[in-house]
């Protein structure tokens, strides 16, 4: 006795008047055929049916919208695989950018030109490149995953050239510049938190994460175990994105008195809040609220902004404070291996991109030296 094909296996026969037909029991219950002109077609919408419906996507008969695929990569594919604010970053991406712009187009149909139109057009709009950028990476890899479950034979992302970016130029910070901030934030509430981001070059989301636990004043030393991160509407405590970013860092000796004097500051208003205080709920972290919770990102930024600008630094960024680490660091002499330990970069590349911004007056050293050896120039 033959045995009985199963809803989802699906057949192939032809019909009188010459057509192929491929015939699927849908997860709904309901018969499901396509229609090709030849055999190999009937079986490759078939074939996509199946697909379709071991992955949770609607048969749609090779119309299967790029719209509906994102949304299904996402919750099947990518929620796995990255870490949640990315995935609120993806989502964002899609909903904004590329459904509305590629939503409706067949996902076997979707060209490379549909793509390349996607970017000119988002340019013309007036978004930046490097925004644009991200969009395309996007559905790169969302359409991997799509070549991976059969869905399309080509990632028609990865055959579009992506917009160039522009390099802007970053302002590498002198050991002047580096005491004139110090001197700026001297007695501020975050003066710690900005001398210990100029000194050791933590990224915000580092240095917002931190833990007295990850602090030892009397060895001097910091570790970087997690980052502060907002999404969902609220805060979080995640592990570092990559293992070179777990790292144990040696303090100078100033930064350890900045430190000591902003535990004090802290503990003062731990006393003021009383019963109002939130640092237990959060581990008790470094730099906190005056209520001991989470500072938001943005908040500390437009702080140290106000700060430097009145001394006569109004487009200094928080983050170039960290770029300014690296920068002194190459002024030093610093080997750019033990800067990309210090920095916690996942390549070399990244840190010696940072070391080519070194200070003019670097520059006039290395001058000097050239003059000196070839010339004997003293």
């Amino acid at each position: 006795m033959a045995k009985r094909r199963g809803n989802h296996e699906g057949s192939i026969y032809r019909r009188k008047d010459g057509r192929w037909v491929g015939a699927i029991m849908n997860t709904d219950g309901r018969r499901k055929a396509f229609y090709g002109e030849t055999r190999a077609e009937a079986v490759r919408l078939l074939r996509e049916a199946q697909t379709a419906i071991d992955h949770g996507l609607p048969i749609t008969g090779g119309q299967q919208q790029t719209g509906a695929f994102l949304d299904v990569w996402l919750t099947d594919s990518a929620t796995r695989l990255v870490r949640p604010r990315t995935l609120q970053g993806y989502e964002q991406i899609i909903r904004h950018h590329l459904k509305p712009a590629l939503g409706r187009v067949p996902l076997v149909k979707l060209t490379p030109q549909h793509v390349e139109r996607m970017m000119n057009d988002a340019i013309k709009a007036g978004r930046s490149p490097q925004s644009v950028c991200h969009d395309r990476a996007v559905l790169r890899r969302a359409l991997n995953v799509a070549m991976r479950w059969g869905l399309v034979g080509r990632n028609v992302a990865s055959l579009t050239d992506p917009p160039r970016v522009p390099e802007h130029e970053q302002r590498a910070l002198t050991a002047t510049d580096a005491r004139r901030i110090l001197t700026a934030v001297r007695g501020c509430r975050l003066e710690g938190l900005f001398t210990v981001a100029l000194a050791a070059g933590l990224r915000q989301s580092e240095a917002l994460g931190l833990r007295w636990s990850d602090v030892d004043l009397d060895a001097g030393r910091l570790s970087v175990r997690r980052v502060l991160q907002r999404y969902g509407g609220a805060f979080h405590l995640d592990e570092p994105k990559t293992k070179r970013s777990r790292r144990t860092l040696k303090l100078p000796a100033p930064v350890i008195t900045a430190l000591r004097e902003h535990r004090v500051r802290q503990l003062e208003e731990r006393m003021l809040a009383g019963g109002a205080w939130k640092g237990d709920t959060w581990g008790d972290l470094v730099f906190s609220s005056e209520a001991g919770g989470p500072l938001h990102g943005t908040t500390v930024g437009k702080q140290f902004r106000d700060i430097v600008s009145t001394a006569g630094y109004p487009d200094l960024k928080y983050h170039h404070l960290r770029h300014g680490a690296a920068s002194l660091m190459a002024a030093q002499g610093v080997p750019a291996r033990l800067a990309m330990e210090t920095l916690g970069h996942s390549q070399i590349s990244t840190t010696m991109q940072i070391y080519t911004h070194v200070a003019p007056e670097s520059l006039d050293l290395v001058a000097e030296k050239m003059e000196q050896a070839i010339w004997g120039v003293s």
